[in-house]
C-alpha cells in the first residue's frame, strides 16, 4: 500500500513537473537537459568548435543540449533533431543503449572497463591532434551507478565512477578544459571535492533549479587543469 502511494505521488509530481513539460516542448528526452542548461548559462561551458565527451549519456538529453549549442541553437532547437551545421564534436558513452542523435558518436559499454575506455580513446584519435596532444575541451557526466540503498556501498560506487571521470579528464582534457560530474551529498562527498581541488585550479558546486529539492544530487565543476 505504501509503495503504491509512493508511486502515485512520484507520478503526480513527474506529470506536473515544469521541467518535464519543457523537455516535451523542446524535444529533449529527459528533464536533465535543463540541469545542464542552467549550469552552462551560468558558467559558459559549451561553445562552438569544442570536443565534448558525455559520460553516462543515456537517454541522451545532455548530448542533445550540447549538440544544439554546437549548432548555435541552445534550447531553441529541437533536441538534436533539427538540421544545421555542427561546429564541434560530441562523443557519448553509456552502459545502456541510446537512440541515435544527429552528429553524436555513441559508444555502448561500461566506463569502468578498460576495453570501453580504450574504445573511447580510439574515437578521440580520429580528431585532429592539437600541439599539446590533448583533444577534449569538456567532459560532462550525469552518470551514476545502480544504487543498492546501502549508503556506504553506494557512496563507494559513486566515488569510483567520479575517480574514473577525473582520470579520463587528466589524460585527455586540454589545459583550459572543464569537467562537470554528478555527485551526491553524504559519505565521500568531501573526498570527491578534495580530489577535484588537487586536479583543477577552480572547483565549484552547482545545484541547478532543475535538480529536485528532495534530491541529494549536486554537480561539481572543475576548470583549468593544474600542472601536476
Amino acid at each position: 500500500m505504501a509503495k503504491n502511494k509512493f508511486n502515485h505521488s512520484w507520478l503526480h509530481d513527474h506529470i506536473n513537473d515544469p521541467y518535464v513539460k519543457l523537455a516535451q516542448k523542446y524535444g529533449y528526452r529527459a528533464r536533465a537537459a535543463f540541469k545542464l542548461k542552467e549550469i552552462d548559462e551560468q558558467d559558459k561551458l559549451i561553445k562552438p568548435g569544442q570536443v565534448i565527451v558525455d559520460l553516462g549519456a543515456a537517454p541522451g538529453s545532455w548530448s542533445q543540449y550540447a549538440r544544439d549549442k554546437l549548432v548555435g541553437k541552445g534550447v531553441a532547437g529541437k533536441g538534436g533533431t533539427e538540421e544545421g551545421h555542427v561546429n564541434g564534436r560530441i562523443i557519448a558513452l553509456d552502459l545502456l543503449p541510446m537512440e541515435p542523435i544527429a552528429d553524436v558518436s555513441f559508444i555502448q559499454g561500461d566506463f569502468r572497463e578498460d576495453a570501453v575506455i580504450a574504445q573511447l580513446e580510439q574515437a578521440l584519435e580520429g580528431i585532429p591532434m592539437p600541439e599539446n596532444g590533448r583533444r577534449v575541451d569538456l567532459v560532462i557526466s550525469d552518470m551514476a551507478p545502480n544504487l543498492s540503498g546501502v549508503a556506504i556501498a553506494d557512496a563507494a560506487r559513486m566515488q569510483h565512477v567520479i575517480e574514473l571521470a577525473l582520470d579520463f579528464a587528466q589524460k585527455h582534457l586540454k589545459p583550459s578544459g572543464a569537467l562537470l560530474v554528478k555527485a551526491f551529498h553524504g559519505s565521500g562527498y568531501s573526498q570527491t571535492v578534495q580530489a577535484f581541488k588537487q586536479q583543477f585550479v577552480t572547483v565549484a558546486p552547482r545545484k541547478p533549479k532543475a535538480s529536485r529539492d528532495k534530491s541529494a544530487e549536486t554537480f561539481i565543476l572543475g576548470r583549468t587543469l593544474k600542472k601536476l
